[in-house]
């Protein structure tokens, strides 16, 4: 189910919001103090480009940093990241079908918003699957 939920999702709205995200990334690496957001941008992008069967959570630790560089990304690109992801949901929750993207795209809205101190992860190791133990971080 999870291919089939995120080759419709490529087709329909994840290519052009993984482009997006990349052009966000290309924009922080030519600024140069801004390259942290560009890999935060990359980590995103892929995750926008293909987001069914992960998930994402915070990053353990206190990070002081991370909450200057999110309200710099919120000014720079996080509105308009977060509107596309908006606009993509609506015209994905239409139909019936395009409800789970929907839900998909507004699951990334706090993300594009405020990415720095989150990891993108697998959700079986959210899910305690296929972790040493079988516990979950």
């Amino acid at each position: 189910m999870r291919l089939i939920l995120n080759v419709i999702w490529l087709i329909f709205g994840g290519l052009w919001l993984s482009l997006g995200y990349l052009l966000a990334a290309l924009i922080c690496f030519v600024l140069i103090i801004t390259i942290p957001f560009g890999f935060a941008s990359l980590r995103i992008a892929s995750y926008a480009l293909w987001p069914f069967g992960r998930t994402i959570v915070d990053k353990p630790g206190t990070r002081p940093g991370a909450l200057v560089g999110n309200i710099i990304w919120i000014i720079l690109f996080g509105v308009w990241l977060a509107l596309g992801h908006i606009i993509t949901a609506a015209a994905m929750a239409i139909t019936i079908i395009g409800i789970p993207l929907a839900l998909a795209n507004l699951k990334l809205v706090p993300v594009s918003l405020m990415p720095l101190g989150k990891e993108i992860v697998p959700v079986d190791a959210v899910n305690g699957v296929n972790m040493p133990g079988g516990v979950a971080r």
